[in-house]
């Protein structure tokens, strides 16, 4: 059905309010395992892709509802209504709705409607409405072949006036229970699921945190929200729709509307200019997949149809995020590394010619993470209010979820790690970022990520370490405390908790200092905002995870009254000469030269940055000379740095001639680091120097090579190895060897994998041999094993074919296979399903067994693939902080429906070849013409498939993480080790107490 009669269908449907006490009901009687059964049913025997159909059933009420519960799954889409009435979506069968209808049936005649469509392969709809009236009679409504059903939406076909005589019979596809679902009834959300309370969370003194809401599984688990111009608040579900929320003096008071429109999966919402602005991450409901839309709302009540203002190509976790109102009335929106940037770019986007820029080759991902996402990387878009005007402001980062302008009107994003290079020299932490115009921040996949000190980059305002950064915000409009009013408060999700990071003024930058602030377990914060009302609300969730609502208000005794931020007249100089600087980006000017070029000398980098880009913009022709005879150290690198950027191929010599007049032994650790990026870029955009140049340039670095600074070697040895310098390997070898760090040495190994000339047959044995040690001793994130086996691979095709034979017995060295615990061989016991275990899993909170449950983790094979405990392999996720953002409900049923919730990163490759063969596993090389797959993770094993022979690749649904692992196990061992994930492996914990 086309998107516009789905709107116009959904549209027309009133808001449903609800008090949160509603869902507190439990005891459902809508199970479609008792009888009657329903049948799976569907508009044809088989079905087809991207096929929709609309389904109906009259039936009588002999007299009112006393209660009314309603049990539906749907492959994979459907929009369920009751008379009109909106009941609930939902994309996922695995998860089936599970409702409280009471109040929308009456006596009489009733009429239940679904709009299903599906998306590939099977599809089924399975439905049973259990009513028992005032009088004690019992009505069930259940899908068979009675059903009426059409391809096409009429006018008003959900009311019971519309006459379906002409409709075709619904085709029976089988009874519940029949194969691919299976009884997936078992998997049945809990309805009196609870969101960690308040009380077992810890916030700074003087701070009350209360829990206003539980989210309802059926209302999927919340991740965004926005507050409206009346102090709602309207959020949305990572795969769900959305939602509007009045909050109450209390749980009991709070409402939630059901916002009654075909638009969801939101990670980015913002009202502004009497509208609801909404970033679509996902496929989408009703057919508004991902991108930037609009709905209007000039009465703050009812919304017109999305209006899609920006189509953003993207998919999984790292697509379009967070959308804010700048300060210059323009709408920011923020897009993750896997988005696309859209098609006409306004030419005057301040970020413009940004290139991969690496010096030396690149390796993928060891995993295949993100392999073949070139720049920009994640950015952020800035437009008009009707999404016109679109400019690309910044780009260069990873997948950073949200942002916030601070009380002076800057943009801030705390920008996610890349967890799997940890204990590579390329990892870089979680970071805050000042984003100002034409921001770059060096984001590039696999091993060629910017270090911070690059000079065409911004570095970070503050690294925080491993984390999952979700929603952020500032403290205005806070009734808190004045250090409180300024902060920025950011949620992390990996850790359980909200940081709150004072951000103080650094010249034209800042700098900030961060602890927490609000903590727990079971706690997965996903966003954060200031209301109307001076409050701070959170939501925690996330990927299937229990979600609920918090307020957190101040107690003490402190003035809460607004305050100006406090102002540092220096810095505030500073920012008002970057802001000059930044409105020469994105056009030419002829004021812009001069009014830029004395700040390429500043100390301060912001400042650097501003003006180089300032005059980037202008034509190269009326600066290239300027820029050729400077002569201060600083502006002479950063205007090459310009050059290099925008400048002819023909200007190289010129260029070169220039950054030789510097004198390496008066430059600053700061300057020989920008120089010798310079130079780097000189190469990159204008191409290798001629053999006179190269042998002039391996004199000059060599005389350098080795210096006191370890960061100085790292880009002496970069440069030295681009140059194919003689003495590289002797050197890189020696600092190797003398090496603090194991960041250090693997930098050094990393470039000299490439090297041809300069070894000795000892210097090979030796650089084996340290492969060989990192592989057996050295630890990482989870793909670090893969980064040195292909480090080890880029080495080996360097050698000649006696080099081979000399050194066969070393290179044969495969490191060890990750820390495996091998325990006694188990027996079956149960095909455990969540109904069996859900009762008792309160258990796991006290007077659990500790060794029991450690040895159960053993037996079932956990160390195999998850590291827990800086023990374990690294092929899934890090298992050790679990406790402190999932719940004993969400572990157990990640052990048990692996396949429910997949994250991006762990995710397997489907491929379909053109001859249909299909081939799922990680893809672990990408050599050009062909993936290298690996299908298990238990074994080395690895298909090639050539890429001319692909049909289409997609994300498994499947997980790599197979069923029914704790099948050996019995009740209590599998409660045992819940409780030892919980309390991240310490039998102090007050689970292993009586």
């Amino acid at each position: 059905m086309p998107a516009s009669r789905l709107s116009a269908l959904i549209c027309s449907i009133g808001l449903l309010v609800l008090p949160a006490s509603l869902y507190a009901a439990s005891n459902l009687a809508a199970d479609p395992a008792k009888s009657p059964q329903p049948r799976w049913i569907w508009g044809a025997e088989h079905a087809h892709d991207n096929e929709m159909f609309n389904f109906r059933k009259v039936f009588e009420l002999p007299d009112a509802p006393k209660s009314a519960q309603v049990w539906a799954s749907c492959d994979n889409e459907m929009w369920l209504t009751i008379d009109e009435k909106l009941v609930g979506w939902n994309n996922d069968w695995r998860s089936p709705t599970v409702e409280d209808v009471t109040k929308l049936l009456h006596a009489g005649r009733n009429v239940v409607t679904v709009h299903a469509s599906n998306q590939e392969g099977v599809a089924g709809l399975l439905l049973k409405l259990h009513v028992v009236t005032v009088s004690g009679k019992t009505v069930d409504v259940i899908t068979d072949d009675t059903w009426r059903v059409k391809g096409e939406t009429p006018k008003d076909w959900q009311t019971l006036a519309f006459d379906d005589s002409s409709w075709k019979t619904a085709h029976a596809l089988g009874k519940y229970g029949i194969g691919p679902w299976g009884e997936v009834a078992k998997n049945s959300p809990s309805r009196a699921g609870q969101a960690t309370p308040a009380e077992e969370l810890t916030v700074l003194p003087d701070f009350k945190v209360e829990l206003l809401y539980s989210v309802p599984k059926s209302q999927d688990s919340w991740v965004c929200l926005t507050p409206d111009p009346k102090g709602r608040l309207i959020v949305s579900g990572q795969g769900g729709p959305l939602f509007r929320i009045t909050p109450g003096r209390d749980a009991a008071s709070t409402k939630v509307e059901k916002i009654d429109v075909p638009i969801g999966q939101a990670q980015g919402l913002l009202w502004a200019f009497d509208s609801l602005y909404v970033d679509v991450n996902g496929a989408g409901i009703g057919g508004h997949g991902a991108g930037f839309y609009r709905l209007r709302s000039p009465d703050g009540e009812h919304f017109s149809q999305p209006e899609l203002l920006i189509p953003l190509n993207a998919g999984g976790e790292h697509g379009p995020h967070a959308i804010r109102l700048g300060p210059d009335h323009k709408l920011y929106v923020l897009c993750g590394n896997f988005t696309n940037p859209p098609k006409n770019l306004a030419a005057t986007s301040p970020v413009k010619n940004y290139d991969e820029d690496q010096l030396t080759p690149r390796a993928p991902d060891g995993n295949g993470f993100a392999t073949g996402r070139m720049a920009p990387g994640g950015f952020v878009l800035r437009c008009d209010e009707d999404g016109k005007n679109v400019e690309l402001f910044c780009a260069g980062f990873r997948n950073p979820y949200d942002m916030d302008f601070n009380p002076d009107g800057e943009l801030f994003a705390w920008d996610a790690d890349m967890e799997w290079d940890v204990g590579m020299p390329w990892y870089r932490p979680t970071r805050v970022c000042l984003v100002p115009s034409g921001g770059e921040y060096g984001w590039r996949y696999g091993t060629g990520k910017w270090p911070e000190y690059f000079e065409d980059s911004l570095p970070p305002v503050v690294n925080t370490g491993l984390g999952s950064p979700t929603g952020v915000t500032f403290g205005a409009g806070a009734k808190f405390p004045a250090r409180f009013q300024g902060a920025m408060f950011g949620c992390d999700w990996a850790y359980g908790k909200i940081d709150v990071f004072d951000v103080v003024p650094d010249g034209a930058g800042y700098k900030a200092t961060f602890e927490p602030f609000v903590s727990g377990k079971a706690f997965d914060p996903t966003d954060i905002v200031i209301n109307t009302d001076g409050a701070m609300y959170f939501t925690i969730g996330g990927r299937g995870t229990q979600s609920g609502l918090y307020r957190v208000t101040y107690t003490g005794h402190d003035s809460t009254e607004p305050v100006k931020p406090v102002v540092d007249s220096k810095a505030a100089e500073a920012r008002q000469l970057r802001h000059k600087l930044e409105s020469f980006h994105g056009h030419q000017d002829p004021a812009a030269i001069d009014a830029a070029w004395e700040s390429l000398n500043s100390s301060d980098r912001y400042l650097r940055f501003a003006a180089r880009v300032a005059i980037e913009w202008q034509p190269v022709s009326q600066w290239q000379d300027r820029a050729l005879n400077e002569k201060r150290p600083t502006a002479l690198i950063e205007s090459m740095i310009a050059l290099a950027r925008v400048g002819d191929k023909s200007l190289q010599p010129r260029a070169i001639d220039a950054l030789d007049r510097l004198q390496p032994s008066s430059l600053t650790r700061e300057q020989l680091l920008m120089a010798l990026r310079a130079y780097g870029l000189c190469f990159i955009r204008m191409g290798r120097p001629d053999d006179a140049t190269v042998h002039a340039l391996q004199a000059k670095f060599d005389a350098l090579y080795p210096s006191t600074d370890s960061i100085v070697n790292r880009e002496l040895c970069r440069m030295l190895t681009y140059l194919e310098a003689p003495s590289v390997v002797a050197k890189s070898m020696a600092l190797l060897a003398s090496a603090p760090t194991q960041e250090d040495q693997l930098h050094y190994a990393f470039l000299l994998r490439s090297v041809r000339a300069g070894w000795t047959p000892e210097l090979r044995k030796q650089y084996f041999s340290f492969l060989n040690l990192a592989e057996d001793q050295y630890h990482g994130g989870a793909s670090f094993k893969n980064f040195l086996r292909h480090m080890r691979d880029d080495a080996e095709q360097t050698l000649s074919q006696q080099e081979k034979q000399e050194l066969a017995s070393i290179i044969a060295h495969r490191a060890a296979s990750p820390t495996m615990k091998v325990a006694t061989p188990r027996t079956f016991v149960r095909n455990w399903q969540m109904a069996d275990l859900l009762p008792d899993l309160a258990q796991v909170n006290h007077g659990r067994n500790f060794a029991k449950g450690k040895a159960a983790f053993e037996s079932v094979q956990c160390f195999a693939c998850h590291k827990f405990k800086d023990e374990g392999g690294s092929i899934g996720p890090d298992l050790t902080g679990v406790g402190n953002r999932f719940t004993a409900e969400y572990i157990l049923e990640s052990i048990l429906l692996p396949s429910k919730v997949i994250s991006d990163q762990y995710a397997n490759t489907q491929i379909v070849t053109k001859d249909r063969n299909v081939i799922e596993g990680h893809v672990v090389k990408d050599e050009g013409d062909k993936l290298v797959v690996r299908p298990s993770p238990l074994s080395e094993a690895a298909v090639t498939v050539e890429k001319k022979d692909i049909a289409r690749t997609q994300l498994s649904k499947v997980s790599p993480m197979p069923e029914g692992l704790v099948d050996v196990l019995n009740k209590d061992e599998i409660l045992d080790l819940i409780a030892y994930l919980r309390a991240a492996g310490n039998p102090e914990d007050k689970a292993f107490k009586n």
